[in-house]
């Protein structure tokens, strides 16, 4: 039996956020109904709400997901009703990538996330008016008062941390966290370069901080976010409106350059002066998207001291593993993750999003 709620409705690239009454399929065998709590806003959210990328409009977006599991299909054994969860992206489970633990690289990724807005069989989760929407989005659509979810979307989190709180954990967060963590792996006395103080750039920071790594460079144009970079963990800071950042770097290494950078804005030219700032066997994690068939030109010669470059999705985190330890840290006030948060009720979601847009919130969450 179908259940109606509430929801957020892209008619069309370029439109606002709509309040709509949407019905919501039963759960699957491998879904659960969430009753959401919270959810983050991303810059990916924004994208694809612009027409930026082919998800199928109208549809339901939202993939920072937190809340509390209501009903459970016949097949689900991981969670139960009653249980506060965090939702994060969807894989298959059986190719390679995920039963090497790198679901993010899973290799139906693409359609079962991002760009298909239905589940693998090719079904629809969302229906308005009897007409199929565009859902399944990241196995989630949270931009819901309630959200039918993927069984692999769901971690199970501490009852006792408030949902509103750790939110972000499913997307932006990690994907900051895991680009210090699982690719960077800073060693003692390491450099790391953040380049852009968003949400993404700041969780880098942070994780940087409880890393071995001695020098946390962050880089942005905002002096306030370069302010709180300095409180969450930066050693130092480069304002890129008043600084030349190659030679900002390159003073702040002593010559040496950086031995890991983080790629966060997007930008063509930043990114190639994040390449060129590497010390020699560096590693600069692509994390910042810009539109497909993007290029960079590089100076191959440049590369030959060993520089590597690394594309990244979500941290390249094992969900249940990765996201109960940022519960932890969060919890224990050891990844301040607050310092982020601004908090909009739900039906304030085209707020959140100007806010975003300008610079004024950097962590958009929404309360239902």
């Amino acid at each position: 039996m179908s259940l109606t709620t509430r929801a957020a409705v892209v008619e069309s690239g370029g439109a606002s956020f709509t309040l709509s009454d949407v019905e919501l399929d039963a759960p699957g065998p491998y879904e659960a109904l969430v009753r959401m709590v919270a959810t983050g806003l991303c810059h990916t959210d924004l994208s694809v709400a612009s027409g930026g990328l082919p998800f199928p409009l109208p549809g339901v977006l939202g993939h920072e997901g937190a809340g509390v599991v209501e009903a459970v299909g016949s097949a689900v054994t991981g969670v139960a009703p009653g249980d506060h969860v965090v939702l994060s992206f969807t894989s298959c489970g059986a190719c390679r990538n995920c039963h090497g633990g790198h679901p993010a690289y899973c290799t139906t990724w693409l359609p079962l996330n991002l760009i298909g807005g239905r589940r693998a069989d090719g079904t629809a989760t969302l229906r308005r008016d009897g007409e199929p929407l565009g859902g399944h989005f990241f196995g989630q659509s949270s931009f819901a008062e309630r959200a039918l979810v993927d069984e692999r979307s769901l971690v199970r989190v501490d009852p006792d941390v408030p949902l509103e709180s750790i939110a972000p954990l499913g997307c932006g967060v990690q994907t900051g966290v895991g680009a210090v963590w699982n690719v960077l792996e800073p060693a003692t006395g390491s450099t790391i370069v953040v380049l852009g103080a968003g949400a993404v750039g700041l969780s880098a920071v942070m994780a940087a901080a409880l890393t071995p790594a001695t020098t946390i460079v962050a880089v942005d144009r905002l002096a306030e976010r370069l302010e709180l970079a300095r409180e969450v963990g930066a050693t130092h800071t480069v304002d890129a409106t008043r600084e030349d950042v190659p030679e900002a770097l390159r003073r702040i290494s002593d010559g040496a350059g950086a031995d890991g950078i983080v790629e966060t804005t997007g930008s063509v030219a930043v990114l190639r002066q994040g390449v060129d700032a590497l010390a020699a066997r560096g590693t600069l994690v692509v994390v910042g998207a810009p539109p497909f068939g993007t290029e960079v030109p590089l100076d191959v010669n440049g590369l030959l001291a060993g520089k590597r470059i690394v594309g990244l999705t979500l941290g390249d985190s094992e969900t249940q593993a990765f996201i109960p330890a940022l519960v932890r840290l969060v919890r224990e006030g050891r990844l301040p993750l607050h310092r982020l948060i601004s908090t909009y009720p739900f039906a304030e979601i085209d707020r959140a999003v100007q806010d975003m847009s300008t610079g004024k919130a950097i962590k958009p969450v929404l309360t239902f």
